[in-house]
């Protein structure tokens, strides 16, 4: 009789133990609280997860679909220079090429962010919205040291991204790329980031080596897919915030294989913003030669990590020298921000202007130091540029309009002047075959520094035959010759 009464009764002790856990565990639930494991806690609007727990990216496209655009580009390609053609009357027509991409409307009065190799060399542009509504556009400016553009249509209440900060990427978080592969509209794909601070060498190589163009490389890596056409393109986070410009592919085919490159926001905003305001890109320079910390210089410098960048040289009177900074210094930050190697250092300088003032921190002497810079233009004066000082000299001449070269032009191109064909009517030169764009270098041989040059060359021309050397915008070398 005992045992059976204590059976029962740790029977119904165990039942209000259970009562009162069924109770605590529903209570706190409704309460908005839940026992949770060590596990991370995703914030949906973060994440793209769903109210389901399932991954969701479908807010995210919606935000961004519409501020995405179809971009068209036509050019002329010249055919080479012949002289027996020309010598026996023959003309070669010239070929037109069209080629599309992507682009991302980054203001509602039709500003929009793509890719400079998008559009370069064009001579026609037309952007299709995401309503299939068409439009004639501008170029705004192009910088081929960040392949970074702006065109302009116009038209207002346009939907424009929102910009998000790069900077807040994480390796392995969700974004999804939204553009325009092979003239497919409004194409969504989704993929991790694979990386950070990315050089592939890519526009160094575009620009033929040229060591003037400066080029910024530290794109985001990912694994979205990305194809020809998603040039210019948006790459967003889950919050549907502008993070990124697609801008490469790494494949052997020229089709995906796996892994594509963005232009990283905090450098694509800045540019833009430069071109918006200014025509030309604002462009901030440290003074120093770089390279990455090998283990040999962390190990006499007595730095336990391989990280940082390592100062093998300073510009003579650079902003670098007069801050104090030296032959040796490894710089570890700019700002508040790490940079472990030379394009994690590119892409944090590249988010300043000349003029500006930031602090650098540097390994010297067994520890580390803040310097405060005030970073330079490329003339070396801690000031903006003044394009507005540009030569707005304009000649004419044998039915075209020429006016002085731009200094992306000069950078670009390896030149230090020239004369430009703004506008072509019935002459010569258009006869020819010459295209707007166009930047005579020489006449005879003959350097040709700008317009008035040009034209004096031509107006004491005692010869009948000309013979004109210069480049297209895409590097393109071409020759002419005519008889006066």
């Amino acid at each position: 009789m005992k045992k059976n009464l204590v059976v029962f009764l740790v029977a119904v002790a165990g039942g209000f133990v259970s009562l009162a856990a069924y109770r605590l565990f529903f209570d706190d639930r409704q309460n908005g609280q839940m026992f949770t494991s060590n596990l991370p806690v995703y914030d949906a609007s973060y994440s793209g997860l769903a109210e389901s727990g399932t991954l969701d990216f479908t807010s995210a496209a919606e935000r961004t679909v519409n501020s995405v655009v179809h971009v068209k580009t036509q050019s002329t390609v010249n055919a080479p220079y012949d002289p027996w053609a020309d010598f026996f009357g023959y003309r070669q027509s010239p070929q037109v090429q069209m080629s599309s991409g992507s682009g991302v409307i980054i203001s509602t009065d039709g500003y929009i962010i793509t890719n400079n190799h998008v559009v370069e060399g064009a001579d026609k542009l037309e952007v299709t919205l995401n309503n299939n509504k068409n439009y004639e556009a501008s170029v705004i400016g192009r910088d081929p040291s960040t392949d970074i553009a702006v065109i302009k249509i116009e038209e207002s209440n346009l939907p424009a991204v929102v910009w998000g900060n790069s900077e807040e990427v994480r390796i392995g978080q969700w974004v999804i790329a939204v553009g325009n592969p092979f003239d497919l509209t409004s194409t969504v794909t989704a993929g991790i980031v694979s990386a950070k601070a990315r050089n592939i060498n890519l526009l160094g190589s575009r620009e033929r080596g040229n060591e003037e163009i400066f080029p910024v490389e530290s794109f985001i890596q990912t694994d979205a897919a990305v194809n020809p056409g998603n040039s210019g393109g948006a790459l967003v986070n889950t919050r549907g915030e502008l993070v990124g410009v697609n801008t490469a592919i790494a494949s052997q085919t020229g089709a995906f294989a796996g892994y594509s490159f963005a232009v990283p926001s905090t450098i694509a905003k800045k540019v833009a913003q430069d071109i918006i305001e200014f025509g030309h890109v604002q462009r901030a320079f440290i003074g120093v030669r770089i390279q990455d910390v090998s283990q040999e210089q962390a190990k006499a410098a007595g730095l336990n990590d391989v990280s940082g960048v390592f100062v093998e040289s300073v510009t003579d009177g650079g902003a670098a020298a007069q801050s104090g900074m030296k032959q040796g210094d490894i710089i570890q930050k700019v700002g508040e921000y790490p940079v472990n190697n030379v394009p994690m250092l590119q892409e944090q300088v590249a988010k300043y202007r000349p003029g500006d003032k930031v602090q650098v921190t540097v390994w010297r002497d067994g520890k580390s130091q803040s310097v405060e810079v005030t970073l330079r233009n490329r003339s070396g004066k801690a000031q903006l540029d003044d394009f507005s000082a540009m030569s707005s000299e304009t000649k004419q001449a044998l039915g075209a309009t020429f006016t002085a070269p731009t200094p992306e032009d000069l950078s670009h191109l390896r030149i230090t002047g020239g004369a430009k064909v703004a506008d072509l009517q019935q002459g010569k030169f258009k006869s020819i075959g010459m295209q707007k764009g166009f930047i005579i270098t020489k006449l005879d041989g003959q350097p040709v520094q700008g317009p008035q040059d040009l034209v004096s060359a031509l107006e004491s021309k005692t010869g009948k035959y000309v013979e004109i050397r210069g480049y297209y915008s895409n590097g393109m070398e071409a020759m002419y010759g005519f008889r006066l």
